[in-house]
C-alpha cells in the first residue's frame, strides 16, 4: 500500500455509473462484505431505463417501470452498505494497485474499478439534425413528446426504444410516421406486432431520413428509400416533429487510453467483464455485446463483482491490507408507496409523502443558516399549488421561513426566490419545483444555506472569471429526467458568483417563452434572452458556455 493512501478513506470498489449494471455490482461486493462507492453524475441516477415508463420484460416482474426498479436497487444496494454520491467522474488513474478516480467532488481512491459508464443517445447526422434539435428534432419522448400534442411525428429507428417510445407518443400526436432503414424491425416480433393496434401509426421500412429544413420549426422532410434510391420529399406547414431512436454511444470517451476498446468505444472485456486492466472491470451497454436490456445490465454487473472479489481477496493478501470498515445505515421505507387519502390530510396538502419527507429533513438538517422562501404569485391556479408546497415544505426545517413579497411582472409569477436573511443570489423557480426538479429545489437550499455541492477546483476557477452580468433561463418540463443537472448547474454557479441569475421555468405554465423562443425539446438553457443551448450540461459545460 502506498504512503499516500488513508486506509480510512481506501475502498475495495468504485463503481463508476448508479445504473442497472453499476449497482447491481454494488449489491453483489457489498453484500459479501466490501467496502463499496458508487459514483452517479446525475442526482437521480437510474441510466436509461429510468425514463422507460413501462417494463414487463423483466423476468420475475409482471409489470413495474424504470424508476420503479432503479429505487428499488438504489435501496437494495444502500441497504448492504454501499455508499452513492452524487459526483461526475472527470479522469482516472488505473494503472496502480491503489486506482484513483477524479471528481466534481474530490478525487476517491480503490482496489477495484467497475466501469458501468451506460451510453448516450446516438445522433444520425442527416442535413438539417444539429440546426433543429430543441426545434423539432427531439431524443426523448419522455422529456418532450408533450410539445408535440395535435402535429404528426417522425420516428426514427427500428429497434425496442423507437418502437416503445413511438407507441407511446401517440398519446400527444395526431400521426406516427416510424421510419425503419431495415426491412423488418430489428426488436422481438412480439413488442413490434403491438403497432398494429394503433390506427395512428403507419411504418416504413427500408427507408432512411435525408434531411429536415424549415423557417423556425420543421416544415419539410425528405426520406430516402434505400433499396431505390428515390427521393420522396414531404411538407408539412404547420409543423412536425422528429424523434431519433437509433441506438446509443458508448459513454468512453473520456476515460484512459490505457483500457481497450473496439473502434466504436465499446470497452472489452472477457466472458468475466474483466478489462485489460488488473482489477478494472467493465459492465452494462459500455461493453461490447449483443442486447442492451436491463436484464443484461445487472447480469454483467454481477458477473463483475462475483470475479472481482476474487482478485480483491487476492490484492489485500499481498498488499497486507486489513478488511476496511464502513457502517450501514438501512433505509427502511417502500419507495413505491402511494399517498393514502389518510397521509394526504396528515400530510395537509399531501405533496410529500412521509418517506419523502424524512430524506428531505435529512438535506435540511445540514443547514447552517437561515432561507428565506421569497414567494411573488398571482390568482392563477399554479400560485396557489406554489404556495401550499412551499408552506409545506418550510415546515421541514427551523431554517425556513417563507416571505410573501408583492410582484409586478405577472409574466414571471408565480416566482419562489431563494435567498438568505442578507443576500439575494438570484436563484428562482417559476412554477412547482416537484416532479425531477424537487432535487433541484432541495440543492438549491443546501447551496443557500450549507456547505454546498462540492466542485473541482478548475470549474470554480471558471465561475469565479465570470465578470459580466448573466441571466440564464432553464425551460424545462417536471417530466425530464435531463432537466435537473442543467437547473443544478446554473444555480450552483449563481449561489458563488453574484453575477449570475439562474432561474428555472416549468414551461407548462409559461407557454409564452415556448412560442417566444420557439422551444420544442428541454432541457433549454437561454443565456441573456439570446442564446440557446439545447440538451443535457453539467455545470464545467454550463461555465464554459458563459465565461466565454
Amino acid at each position: 500500500m502506498t504512503e499516500n493512501t488513508d486506509i480510512k478513506s481506501l475502498y475495495d470498489l468504485i463503481v463508476v455509473g448508479g445504473g442497472p449494471a453499476g449497482l447491481a455490482a454494488a449489491i453483489y461486493m457489498a453484500r459479501a462484505r466490501y467496502k463499496v462507492l458508487v459514483l452517479e453524475k446525475n442526482e437521480e441516477g437510474g441510466g436509461q431505463i429510468r425514463i422507460t415508463s413501462e417494463v414487463v420484460n423483466y423476468p420475475g416482474i409482471l409489470k413495474t417501470s424504470g424508476k420503479e426498479i432503479m429505487e428499488d436497487l438504489r435501496i437494495q444496494a444502500n441497504n448492504f452498505g454501499a455508499e452513492i454520491i452524487n459526483a461526475e467522474a472527470m479522469a482516472m488513474d488505473l494503472e496502480n494497485d491503489i486506482k484513483t478516480i477524479y471528481t466534481t467532488n474530490g478525487e476517491y481512491k480503490s482496489l477495484g474499478v467497475i466501469l458501468a459508464l451506460g451510453a448516450n443517445p446516438r445522433k444520425l447526422g442527416f442535413k438539417g439534425e444539429k440546426e433543429f434539435q430543441g426545434r423539432g428534432v427531439a431524443y426523448c419522448a419522455t422529456c418532450d413528446g408533450e410539445f408535440f400534442t395535435g402535429m404528426e411525428v417522425f420516428v426514427i429507428g427500428g429497434g425496442f426504444a423507437a418502437v416503445e417510445e413511438g407507441m407511446f407518443l401517440t398519446k400527444y400526436a395526431s400521426k406516427i410516421h416510424m421510419i425503419v432503414r431495415e426491412p423488418d424491425f430489428t426488436c422481438a416480433k412480439t413488442i413490434s406486432d403491438k403497432i398494429k393496434n394503433y390506427d395512428n401509426i403507419d411504418v416504413r421500412f427500408n427507408t432512411e431520413v435525408d434531411e429536415v429544413s424549415g423557417s423556425t420549426t420543421l416544415e419539410v422532410i425528405k426520406l430516402k428509400n434505400n433499396e431505390t434510391g428515390v427521393l420522396e420529399e414531404i411538407r408539412i406547414d404547420s409543423g412536425f416533429g422528429v424523434f431519433v431512436f437509433a441506438g446509443y454511444v458508448p459513454n468512453t470517451s473520456w476515460i484512459s487510453a490505457n483500457v481497450n476498446r473496439d473502434l466504436q468505444g465499446y470497452i472489452i472485456t472477457d466472458n468475466q467483464q474483466k478489462t485489460n486492466i488488473d482489477c478494472v472491470y467493465a459492465a452494462g451497454d459500455v461493453c461490447i455485446k449483443q442486447l442492451r436490456q436491463v436484464v443484461t445490465a445487472v447480469s454483467d454487473g454481477a458477473t463483475a463483482a462475483t470475479a472481482l472479489e476474487k482478485d480483491l481477496a487476492k490484492k489485500h493478501e499481498i498488499l497486507n491490507i486489513p478488511q476496511l470498515e464502513f457502517e450501514i445505515n438501512k433505509i427502511e421505507v417502500d419507495k413505491r408507496k402511494t399517498v393514502s387519502s389518510e397521509e394526504k390530510e396528515e400530510n395537509g396538502t399531501g405533496f410529500f409523502t412521509n418517506d419523502m419527507k424524512e430524506q428531505i429533513k435529512a438535506v435540511l438538517a445540514k443547514l447552517d443558516k437561515n432561507v428565506v422562501l421569497k414567494l411573488r404569485l398571482d390568482n392563477r391556479a399554479v400560485s396557489g399549488e406554489v404556495r401550499g408546497f412551499m408552506a409545506e415544505f418550510a415546515d421541514f426545517s427551523d431554517r425556513l421561513s417563507i416571505k410573501i413579497e408583492d410582484a409586478t411582472d405577472n409574466a414571471r409569477l408565480p416566482e419562489t426566490e431563494i435567498s438568505s436573511e442578507d443576500k439575494d443570489f438570484g436563484i428562482k423557480f417559476h412554477g412547482v419545483p416537484s416532479g425531477h426538479e424537487i432535487n433541484s429545489f432541495i440543492l438549491a437550499i443546501y447551496n443557500v444555506g450549507g456547505a454546498g455541492k462540492a466542485i473541482d477546483a478548475a470549474t470554480l476557477s471558471k465561475i469565479n472569471s465570470i465578470n459580466k452580468k448573466t441571466n440564464i433561463k432553464v425551460l424545462v418540463s417536471l417530466s425530464c429526467t435531463m432537466c435537473p443537472e442543467v437547473v443544478m448547474g446554473a444555480q450552483r454557479i449563481a449561489s458563488l458568483n453574484d453575477n449570475v441569475e439562474a432561474e428555472m421555468f416549468d414551461l407548462m405554465h409559461f407557454p409564452r417563452l415556448k412560442e417566444k423562443y420557439n422551444v420544442m425539446s428541454v432541457p433549454c438553457m437561454i443565456v441573456n434572452d439570446k442564446d440557446l443551448y439545447f440538451g443535457k450540461k453539467n455545470i464545467d459545460e454550463i461555465a464554459n458556455l458563459i465565461a466565454n
